[in-house]
């Protein structure tokens, strides 16, 4: 009973929270320096401009990578310089209540799989066809409309989502293997590594749980909040350490085998814990040395991922995942600027304005949602439904492309193909 009616309350403030950019709800506080290492910068209206937009970047050396999974979400450049045709459409019941889709599939050799409005798990054959659909919902908590985070053990999906349940199906048929309920729901990536699953919850909790029947193998709880996020925890792996975030902006860093901290980092006063409803932090990456996060207060970090000292900050305004490329890091701000940093100093050595194409009362309705880099072209959705693709070695814009009426995810790269998903389907571009 007490674990439904947290899950309710839970339910509620998530579909009636304000998360808009505009909110009053943030409070900009002095935040201590020292101990942290911190500064927090103003959000008064930025002067922005872009810089040596005459320096040309050599990619000729680039190393493509083609990995569906990796623990470090360091996907870097994909293998990707298609024409933007579509060739596929895989379709869903369009899932409600949702603004942004920050869902990814999961990519097959054989196709893909996604959910539905009810939390139906659906798996496609390459050719759009449903080889099977499976949901492990009951009535009731079909109506709290599930939404579902994958990660793939073997033969096995397993899945955690917001409604507090985590479950493992076989791949091939979608058969329950077994199914558990945690306190609180989860709002984090779900992460694997040998027998274990990792995943946080709302209470900023990071649970460890055996992929072979769903147990709890320990948990972390970090500062206790009710603040709910606006964008989804992450987490990385790196040499037998797991390092998170929570909905306050704290860093955690702990032993994978035995939940123990290594260390932490808080990026946001105590005193503003409970003003945090507009608090945005991208997806922890890692390069194998240092951690690289970024959030919507005009914060860029790294940070050393043995000690957690902070290495630099720098101020970009973004919550959208960096991407690592050698020894520079890409990054769409907020308000649609491509930053290129070296990744040793911080220091920012190009800014290309990717919407001086918009005209100016268009443009301030128009926010990034995500990008991703196939060889040297750079793919950046947004919210007006549309795709910039840009020109990575010159910074240009190549095109803008038409993709949804409206609100589109980031886009995916598998098997030399583009992925985006709309509200209703995933749109495959070759």
């Amino acid at each position: 009973m007490n674990r439904l009616i947290i899950l309710i309350i839970s339910i509620f403030f998530l579909n009636q929270c304000s998360l808009n950019d505009n909110s009053s709800l943030w409070k900009e506080k002095k935040i201590e320096n020292q101990s942290s290492i911190k500064k927090l910068f103003s959000e008064d209206k930025k002067i922005i401009t872009e810089l040596n937009q005459e320096l040309r970047l050599d990619f000729s050396k680039i190393k493509i990578n083609n990995k569906i999974i990796d623990n470090k979400n360091n996907y870097g450049p994909q293998d990707y310089n298609g024409s933007i045709n579509k060739i596929g459409n895989y379709k869903f019941s369009k899932l409600l209540d949702i603004n942004q889709l920050n869902f990814k599939p999961i990519f097959l050799d054989d196709g893909l799989i996604f959910f539905d409005k009810k939390g139906t798990i659906i798996k496609y054959d390459n050719n759009q066809n449903i080889l099977w659909k499976k949901n492990h919902y009951s009535k009731a908590e079909k109506k709290l409309k599930p939404k579902l985070n994958f990660v793939v053990d073997n033969n096995n999906l397993i899945i955690s989502d917001n409604i507090s349940k985590y479950y493992s199906v076989n791949i091939n048929t979608g058969e329950l293997n077994w199914s558990k309920n945690n306190t609180y729901p989860f709002n984090s990536e779900i992460k694997k590594h040998k027998d274990s699953i990792f995943i946080v919850d709302y209470n900023n909790t990071l649970k460890c749980y055996n992929v072979e029947n769903g147990s709890e193998c320990w948990q972390l709880q970090t500062e206790n909040s009710f603040t709910l996020s606006s964008s989804k925890l992450s987490l990385i792996i790196v040499d037998e350490m797991i390092v998170f975030s929570n909905t306050i902006g704290d860093i955690t860093a702990a032993d994978i085998e035995t939940g123990s901290i290594i260390w932490q980092l808080p990026t946001q006063n105590t005193n503003i814990i409970n003003e945090t409803y507009n608090f945005k932090i991208s997806k922890l990456v890692s390069d194998g040395q240092s951690i690289f996060f970024l959030n919507n207060k005009n914060e860029f970090y790294s940070v050393d991922l043995k000690t957690g000292i902070i290495n630099w900050v720098n101020k970009i305004n973004s919550n959208l995942t960096p991407i690592i490329i050698s020894n520079l890091i890409f990054i769409v701000s907020n308000e649609g600027y491509l930053n290129v940093v070296d990744k040793n100093k911080g220091k920012i050595i190009r800014v290309t304005n990717l919407f001086k194409n918009y005209k100016i009362k268009k443009r301030k309705d128009v926010n990034p949602i995500g990008f991703a880099i196939g060889n040297t072209k750079l793919y950046l959705t947004n919210t007006d439904g549309k795709m910039i693709i840009v020109d990575l070695s010159l910074g240009n814009v190549i095109s803008t492309e038409k993709v949804s009426g409206n609100f589109t995810s980031r886009p995916f790269i598998f098997n030399q193909n583009l992925f985006i998903i709309r509200n209703g389907s995933i749109i495959q571009y070759n």
